[in-house]
C-alpha cells in the first residue's frame, strides 16, 4: 500500500510537471508568432528551448546517479526551469529576438529533468515487481500532458495572450516540487574510483554514452527514437500553420496537438488490454512508420486528411514512448540508470529541436514540403532500426518484458 501511494504521488507530480512542460512549447510558439509575426522566429524559440538538452541532460544524469537525495536535485532543476521560462517570455518583444532565443537555450539545459530524470527514479519508487505497470502509467503521463498542455496553451493564449500561457506553464511546473522532494533517497553510495573519491566527470559522462552505444538493443532504440523525434518536431512546429491553412486560425494548432495526445492515450489503453503484448523493440520502429504516414496525410492539404493524420500520429507516438521506456528499463545497469535515461531523453529532445528549427524555414517556402521532409526522416528512422542488427552478443540479458502488466 505504501509503495502504491508513493508511486501515485510520483506519477501525479510527473503529470503536473509534464503538463506545464508540454504547455510551455506551444505557448512560447504562439507568443513568438504573435509578437514577431514570423514563423521562423517563433520556431527558433521552440528549437532553442530544446536544443541545449544534449548538453544539460548528460550532466544532469551524472548528478542524479551520484546524488544521495535525487529528489532535491530534481526539485532544483524544476524550479530553475520554471524561472527561466518566465524570464524568456517577459523579455520577448522588449529586446531583440536573439536575446530570448539565447535565454531559451539556457532554460533548455534543465529540460531533461521533466522527462528522463523523473522516469529514471521510477524503479526506486515502484519496485521491480510493479515496474512494468508503472512504466506504462509513466508513459501515459506524457500522453496526458501532451493532451492537456497544448489545449491549455491554446485556451489561455486565446483568452489572455501567449505570454500568459507561458506563465501558467511555469506555475504548473512549480506545483510538482513537493512530489520531487518526496522521492526516496538513493540508498547507496555514489559511484567512485574505489578510494572514496567521486568518479571524474569526463569518465562518468563517457560511461553513460558508452553504455548506450555498446548495448545493441539500447543503441538501436535510441537511434530510431531520436530520428523519429526530428520528424515529430517538424510536425509540431507546423501545427499552427496547418491549423491556419485548414481551420482558419493558427491558435487551433494547439488543439491539433491535443488531438494527437488523445489518440496516443487511446492507443496505449488499447495496447494495455491486449492479451499478447508486442515486443517493445518492434513497437519502436512501428511508431516511426505510423508517424511517416501521418506526415504524408497532413501534407495532402485537406482538413479530413489532417484529422486522420492527428489520429495516426497519436497511434505512433503513444506506444512508441512506452516501448522506449520499457527497453531502457530492461537494458540499463542500475549504476548508470540515471545517465542512460537522461542521455536518451536529451538526444530525443535535441532531435525534436532540430526538427522544429528546420520547420520554420522549410514551411515558409512550402508547408507540404516541410511535412514531406518529416515523413522522409521517419522512413530513415525505420531503416536505421533495421540497419542496427542485434546478434547473440547483443541480446538482452533478461527476458523481454511486456509493455504493460
Amino acid at each position: 500500500m505504501r509503495k502504491r501511494y508513493a508511486t501515485g504521488v510520483h506519477l501525479a507530480g510527473a503529470a503536473v510537471a509534464r503538463t506545464g512542460d508540454e504547455m510551455s512549447g506551444p505557448a512560447l510558439l504562439l507568443a513568438g508568432l504573435a509578437v514577431t509575426g514570423s514563423a521562423a522566429a517563433a520556431s527558433s524559440l521552440l528549437a532553442a528551448l530544446t536544443v541545449s538538452a544534449a548538453v544539460g541532460g548528460p550532466l544532469l544524469g551524472v548528478l542524479l546517479d551520484r546524488a544521495v537525495a535525487p529528489g532535491r536535485l530534481l526539485a532544483g532543476a524544476l524550479a530553475g526551469y520554471a524561472a527561466a521560462l518566465v524570464v524568456v517570455v517577459m523579455s520577448l518583444g522588449r529586446v531583440p529576438v536573439a536575446v530570448p532565443v539565447l535565454l531559451a537555450v539556457g532554460a533548455g539545459l534543465l529540460g531533461p529533468a521533466l522527462s528522463g530524470g523523473w522516469t529514471a527514479q521510477l524503479p526506486r519508487v515502484a519496485g521491480r515487481a510493479a515496474l512494468p505497470r508503472a512504466t506504462a502509467l509513466d508513459a501515459m503521463t506524457f500522453n496526458f500532458a501532451s493532451l492537456a498542455g497544448p489545449a491549455l496553451a491554446g485556451v489561455v493564449a486565446g483568452v489572455v495572450g501567449g505570454r500568459a500561457g507561458v506563465l501558467v506553464a511555469a506555475a504548473l511546473i512549480c506545483l510538482a516540487l513537493p512530489s520531487a522532494l518526496a522521492l526516496p533517497p538513493a540508498g547507496g553510495r555514489a559511484p567512485g574510483d574505489g578510494a572514496g573519491r567521486p568518479e571524474p566527470l569526463g569518465r562518468a559522462l563517457a560511461d553513460g554514452f558508452l553504455a548506450v552505444v555498446r548495448n545493441r538493443p539500447l543503441a538501436r532504440t535510441t537511434l530510431t527514437s531520436v530520428l523519429s523525434s526530428v520528424g515529430a518536431g517538424l510536425l509540431v512546429a507546423c501545427c499552427p500553420l496547418l491549423a491556419a491553412r485548414d481551420f482558419g486560425a493558427a491558435g487551433r494548432g494547439a488543439l491539433l496537438l491535443s488531438g494527437v495526445a488523445a489518440s496516443a492515450l487511446a492507443a496505449n489503453a488499447v495496447l494495455a488490454r491486449l492479451r499478447r503484448q508486442p515486443r517493445p523493440d518492434t513497437v519502436v520502429w512501428c511508431g516511426a512508420l505510423a508517424l511517416a504516414l501521418a506526415l504524408l496525410c497532413a501534407a495532402a492539404g485537406r482538413p479530413v486528411l489532417l484529422a486522420v493524420a492527428v489520429v495516426i500520429a497519436g497511434i505512433g507516438e503513444g506506444p512508441q514512448l512506452t516501448a522506449v521506456f520499457a527497453v531502457r528499463h530492461r537494458e540499463a545497469p542500475e549504476r548508470l540508470r540515471g545517465r542512460i535515461f537522461v542521455i536518451g531523453a536529451s538526444l530525443k529532445i535535441t532531435g525534436f529541436a532540430l526538427g522544429a528549427a528546420l520547420a520554420g524555414p522549410l514551411a515558409e517556402r512550402s508547408l507540404p514540403g516541410a511535412l514531406l521532409a518529416g515523413a522522409a526522416v521517419e522512413v530513415i528512422a525505420v531503416l536505421a532500426f533495421a540497419a542496427v542488427r542485434v546478434g547473440a552478443g547483443g541480446r538482452p540479458r533478461t527476458p523481454a518484458r511486456p509493455l504493460t502488466r
